[in-house]
């Protein structure tokens, strides 16, 4: 059984994609068109030529994906296409980490020495300035 494609439904999909609301719409296609008219499209299974090059005018969207496009259909390619433990990964699924952790760790603990010693130093720098301000 072959399923109809609803053209409202998915001029409302794109639309909302697109984060425009129906009033929105409604200005951009004219003095003719309320948020009212724009609902009850969107509910029509068939919407005529005419319209459907308006609106894809408006939201600059090929006719053609408001007249082929088929959610299930989109659903079940991109379901059957990736492959959660091969293609969900950009690059190398399975990455090697050549780090160290004991090389890291010895790292940060140098670095954290150093800064110790520079703060040391400052220390003694200013007690001295401050040792020959007091003397004055």
């Amino acid at each position: 059984m072959e399923q109809k494609i609803h053209q409202g439904r998915n001029v409302k999909r794109f639309r909302e994609m697109l984060n425009i609301k129906q009033e929105a719409l409604a200005y951009d296609l004219g003095e003719d068109w309320s948020q009212k008219k724009i609902s009850l499209l969107e509910q029509k299974d068939v919407i005529e030529d005419t319209i459907l090059k308006q609106i894809s005018a408006v939201l600059k969207i090929p006719v053609e994906a408001f007249q082929n496009f088929d959610e299930e259909q989109a659903v079940n390619i991109i379901s059957n296409t990736f492959n959660i433990e091969k293609d969900a990964y950009i690059g190398n699924a399975k990455p090697v980490f050549n780090i160290n952790p004991l090389d890291e760790l010895k790292k940060l603990h140098e670095e954290k020495i150093a800064l110790y010693e520079r703060m040391l130093k400052e220390k003694d720098e200013m007690m001295t300035r401050l040792e020959k301000l007091i003397n004055k």
